[in-house]
C-alpha cells in the first residue's frame, strides 16, 4: 500500500462531560497537529498517490470552521465530547468526502483509506482511519 502524508494544525477551546475527564470538564484549549495520510494499492498514471498540493488544501479546508472555534458552541457538536477521537473522525469524513467530490482530482477517486491523527502533545496521539 502507498501512502501519502500531510500535516496542519488547528486550535480550539472545549470542555468535556464526564468524571472520566478530570479537570479537563472546565473549559480548556487544545492545539491539535494533524496528520492526514491517504493510501491506496496503486499508484496513479503519474505515479503519485495524491497531488501533495491537493492533499494540503483539502485537509486546511477540513479544519478551518474549527480554527479558535469554542468547540462547545458549534451546533453539529452539540451534545457531543469534541475528543480528539471525535474530531478526528469528523476530520477524515470531512476529507472523504472532498474526494468523492473530485476536490482532491480525479486520480484521487482511487484512494482506498484515509487516515486522521491528531497529536495532542509530544506524548499523545489518537486517529480514526476509513475506507473509500
Amino acid at each position: 500500500m502507498f501512502s501519502v502524508t500531510v500535516r496542519d494544525h488547528v486550535m480550539v477551546a472545549h470542555s468535556f462531560r464526564g468524571e472520566v475527564f478530570g479537570p479537563a470538564q472546565a473549559l480548556h484549549g487544545a492545539t491539535f497537529v494533524v496528520d492526514a495520510t491517504f493510501r491506496r494499492p496503486e499508484l496513479d498514471a503519474d505515479n503519485i498517490v495524491v497531488d501533495i498540493g491537493l492533499a494540503t488544501a483539502a485537509l486546511g479546508t477540513a479544519l478551518e470552521d474549527l480554527r479558535y472555534r469554542n468547540l462547545d458552541e458549534v451546533e453539529a457538536f452539540a451534545g457531543e465530547n469534541t475528543t480528539t477521537e471525535f474530531l478526528a473522525r469528523v476530520v477524515a469524513d470531512r476529507l472523504a468526502a472532498g474526494i468523492h467530490a473530485g476536490d482532491l482530482g480525479e486520480g484521487a477517486r482511487a484512494i482506498a483509506t484515509v487516515a486522521v491523527e491528531l497529536h495532542e502533545s509530544h506524548v499523545a496521539r489518537a486517529g480514526y482511519e476509513r475506507s473509500l
